[in-house]
């Protein structure tokens, strides 16, 4: 009951933070998750079985909240559609890499990746006022990166995406609307990718692959409750703020990461 509780919260949470800034919420729900799943037995892939169940979880998030983000005019279709097919190739071929790598160097790069995310969101760097989003050779490759990045960290790429759209001067509440929507295409590729390349003779119950499916079911009931709420925030409060307190959460979980090598 406690693991169901914890993944329950750790949804709710996470749904409103993607909602919010348009990001999948993987960067709280991967270390979080990784800790209830070592608690539960699952020490050997822990790391794993989190990104994953993340990147499972991003599906029903990303419909939520992107849903939100359409009522208020905030998704840029046109883009989505764009950068899809880069984003799809890059996080299925990122995911079933990263599902062959023993679990340390992934733990690695998250945590790194955890820093990095913490530093981009407190600093809001203004692009040059000249630059716009690229040709379809450019969003093709813009989109294999961030889906690449993104299937290594468990997340729906919102913290790729958004700042990509920012530096091409698209306004930030289109840009998290936007990035809400990438998140889908991400989320499906890796999801499949971990899922198809996981261990399916290690008899551990209740998976699928690389998926923890009790821990989907409890994180996308909590992250579908709140997401809509988190996107309405987004469109009423001063972002700007909320990405910086974002940005000590994603530095506390990086420097709790770091210390469980």
């Amino acid at each position: 009951m406690e693991f169901l509780a914890g993944c329950l919260l750790l949804g709710l949470v996470a749904g409103f933070v993607a909602g919010l800034l348009g990001v999948g919420g993987g960067l709280i729900i991967v270390p979080v998750l990784a800790w209830l799943l070592e608690a539960q037995g699952f020490a050997d892939n822990a790391i794993h079985f989190a990104l994953g169940t993340s990147l499972a979880s991003i599906l029903f998030t990303s419909i939520s909240s992107f849903r939100a983000h359409h009522v208020r005019g905030a998704v840029d279709w046109n883009t989505v559609k764009r950068i899809s097919p880069g984003i799809v190739a890059g996080t299925f071929l990122g995911a079933a890499l990263a599902s062959r790598l023993p679990a340390l160097p992934l733990k690695i790069f998250f945590t790194a990746f955890l820093f990095y995310a913490a530093v981009q969101m407190w600093w809001n760097f203004k692009p040059n006022a000249h630059r716009q989003l690229p040709g379809n050779i450019g969003m093709l490759s813009a989109g294999g990166v961030i889906g690449a990045v993104s299937s290594w960290v468990g997340i729906g790429g919102g913290t790729l995406s958004v700042p990509f759209q920012l530096w091409c001067n698209i306004p930030l509440h289109r840009a998290i609307g936007t990035s809400s929507a990438i998140g889908f295409p991400i989320a499906a590729a890796g999801a499949l990718g971990y899922a198809l390349n996981g261990n399916p003779g290690s008899g551990l119950p209740d998976t699928f692959g690389f998926v923890h499916l009790t821990a989907l079911g409890c994180i996308a009931l909590g992250s579908v409750s709140t997401a809509p709420l988190g996107a309405r925030s987004a469109h009423a409060l001063p972002v700007t703020k909320l990405k910086r307190i974002f940005a000590l959460l994603l530095l506390l979980l990086a420097i709790r990461m770091a210390f469980t090598f």
